[in-house]
């Protein structure tokens, strides 16, 4: 299945949320797992974003649902990446 790095920005309101229920993240997890995304990582993160998650999705028009369902929350922005491993990368370049 194809992987994807979601670097994600926290909007105010995001933050706020979060602040007040930090389980509040399990629980969009959870919405994101019944799309048919597998979360392998998530963290927090210092800098630039406030999260970087990788996710495990059976395709980009999964991970667009993921998307627009988050983004509709208003919590915040994210900038999708789709990822190959180093073996497949090398594969597909030896077509």
């Amino acid at each position: 299945m194809p992987i994807y790095i979601a670097l994600t920005n926290l909007s105010a309101e995001g933050r706020k949320a979060i602040t007040e229920d930090p389980a509040r993240i399990k629980a969009n997890n959870r919405q994101i797992e019944a799309m048919g995304v597998k979360i392998l990582a998530q963290y927090a993160t210092l800098g630039q974003y406030d999260f970087i998650n990788i996710f495990e999705a059976p395709s980009d028009d999964v991970i667009f649902k993921v998307a627009v369902s988050l983004s509709g929350k208003g919590v915040g922005q994210a900038q999708t990446l789709v990822a190959k491993t180093i073996d497949d990368f090398i594969a597909t370049t030896k077509k």
